[in-house]
């Protein structure tokens, strides 16, 4: 079933996720998931500000929110001349540098050929401050609900360790952390069970 594309406007939040085509593997070694890391901190980082993630081995989810065309990001961008007066279309380029960069090295990396994902990355809008709280206990806690670990804090590629750690990060923490009441709050609502299939139907994923 086909997907409307929604647009990236500056000031918004999204969920945007992804997955393998006929749900191959996107990651296979530690490698992988560094290589991604380094591209998406190339390429998103000057669009969009981070507040969650996770990458597992077949798919992947972000909460991001597009910063306005006028920020140093923006602005530090090379090889998009023309395509300075649409952002919509700046900030998708970027994106799309993202995966078929990835791509290009996966391939070559495992000798094989053809896409890597499954379909034009998917994004959800999000402009209701419960949802975007439930979005982040939802990626967090994405490696539990597929088996991986028993709690967010056992798996490695995700963004949960970076909010609880006082080590420097590109992750909009301080900001994340603040529409919780407190790191114990924070902790406290990882701890809880999450309606997983409500999100999941309202992500068609």
């Amino acid at each position: 079933m086909a997907h409307p594309k929604i647009a990236l406007e500056p000031g918004n939040f999204y969920h945007i996720y992804n997955r393998g085509t006929n749900s191959c593997a996107i990651f296979k070694e530690t490698t992988n998931y560094e290589h991604f890391l380094a591209l998406y901190d190339k390429h998103i980082s000057p669009v969009a500000n981070t507040f969650a993630w996770v990458l597992m081995g077949n798919h992947f989810h972000l909460l991001v929110q597009i910063l306005p065309p006028n920020s140093a990001g923006f602005q530090n961008l090379q090889g998009l001349e023309g395509l300075k007066t649409d952002t919509n279309k700046r900030i998708n380029q970027q994106f799309s540098n993202l995966f078929n960069a990835y791509t290009k090295a996966f391939n070559k990396r495992y000798n094989r050929t053809g896409s890597l994902f499954e379909h034009t990355f998917r994004r959800k809008i999000i402009n209701d401050k419960t949802y975007l709280k439930q979005v982040i206990l939802y990626i967090h806690n994405n490696p539990v609900h597929h088996g991986f670990c028993d709690h967010p804090a056992e798996y490695p590629w995700s963004s949960y360790l970076s909010c609880i750690s006082l080590k420097p990060t590109r992750l909009k923490r301080d900001t994340l952390m603040g529409w919780f009441d407190d790191e114990a709050d924070f902790k406290y609502w990882h701890n809880q069970k999450i309606d997983v299939k409500h999100i999941e139907k309202w992500l068609d994923f």
